[in-house]
């Protein structure tokens, strides 16, 4: 039986709950959060039986090996650092820091203990976006030219979530000064890794970020209505193919949109999430000619839950790790430097890992 621990009592922290609590030989033991009423109450509904508001006194106990990391963006590393100190394999959320410097701290902590690191990047357990990149790697729809992707929320013009501008959730998404950093590092760090996941790494950026006026002042009670809300990205890829990437909070009529197209020189393939995450829409041989798409089902793919808590029994440290959240927050960075400067950033790589902009 496998002891695990939750940091953070929050809505996201129930999904870890829900998934681990469904695996066999996985117990949920604790839950950690500063807010003890909320953890007490966030306990009572998952069924987990320790309470903690302190947390190196809940990673001293030797009986817990694991940690789900589900705190805010900006509490990653300090949490994760502890975690790792304490010997405890981890899968935190993403992004994995709010910078290169503390991603690539926590990575390689997390390497010298020598403990189980991945972070959750969660639509990596689509079977689609597997299939497309086993359909890519195989050569079939040749040398990638070209890749479009987008991640589109609407919750800024929808209440199908709740209400953000009354609720602390989705307030502390939209202040810089409440570690928020933006559509860009809460969302745009699942499209970016979609998109090169199958392709390839990203070795060039340009990027423009906004913030649009929200409320009187641009304020909330405590909350700085100052992050980005909307990205957009042009990039290039490790093997020379061109992409445009974009996230918003402002797309209405998508609730949780995520689309990855990538052309190549011998056919295509696309991932439309919202239509099926068990689906890839192919474009291949004579099918090419008259623009005709099919659609393939894809092989199960398991959880990253379940893909963390096998790494942890095999000792096999599965994809994406610590490392991966760690280039993928070096590109975060450089799309951050790139809307500073108003000009592309490239991005350096040795043994085709993305190193810092330069």
């Amino acid at each position: 039986m496998i002891k695990l621990a939750i940091i953070g009592a929050g809505s996201m922290a129930g999904e870890h709950a829900k998934h681990f609590k469904a695996i066999e030989g996985v117990e949920v033991v604790a839950v950690c959060d500063l807010d003890g009423d909320k953890a007490r109450a966030f306990a009572e509904q998952h069924g987990i039986a320790e309470v903690s508001t302190d947390l190196a006194a809940m990673l001293a106990r030797d009986d817990i090996q694991a940690v789900a990391n589900v705190t805010p963006d900006g509490a990653h590393k300090v949490t994760s650092l502890a975690a790792i100190a304490a010997g405890k394999h981890i899968l935190c959320e993403k992004p994995l820091a709010t910078n290169a410097a503390d991603a690539e701290e926590m990575a390689e902590a997390a390497r010298r203990a020598g403990v189980i690191n991945m972070i959750n990047l969660s639509y990596r357990d689509a079977p689609a976006i597997q299939h497309a990149r086993d359909l890519i790697a195989s050569g079939a729809i040749g040398r990638v030219m070209h890749v479009d992707a987008s991640y589109l929320q609407s919750w800024l013009v929808s209440h199908a979530w709740g209400r953000w501008d009354s609720d602390s959730q989705w307030l502390w998404r939209l202040s810089e000064a409440h570690g928020s950093k933006g559509v860009l590092g809460d969302v745009g760090v699942h499209i970016l890794d979609f998109a090169s996941f199958p392709v390839g790494d990203i070795t060039r950026v340009n990027c423009q970020l906004k913030c649009f006026d929200k409320a009187p002042g641009d304020r909330i009670g405590d909350y700085g209505l100052d992050a980005n809300d909307s990205a957009l990205m042009r990039v290039e890829f490790e093997g020379g193919a061109l992409g445009t990437v974009q996230a918003t909070r402002w797309a209405t009529g998508h609730l949780n949109s995520l689309k990855l197209s990538v052309y190549g020189d011998k056919g295509a393939v696309s991932v439309v999430l919202d239509d099926a995450r068990d689906r890839v829409l192919t474009c291949f041989d004579d099918d090419v000619h008259q623009a005709k798409w099919t659609s393939v089902e894809c092989p199960p793919t398991p959880s990253i839950y379940q893909r963390f808590i096998t790494g942890i029994v095999s000792g096999h440290n599965d994809q994406p790790d610590f490392a991966r959240g760690a280039a993928l927050q070096r590109v975060l960075d450089a799309c951050f430097l790139a809307d500073e400067q108003d000009h592309s950033v490239a991005i350096a790589t040795i043994d085709g890992r993305a190193l810092s902009p330069a």
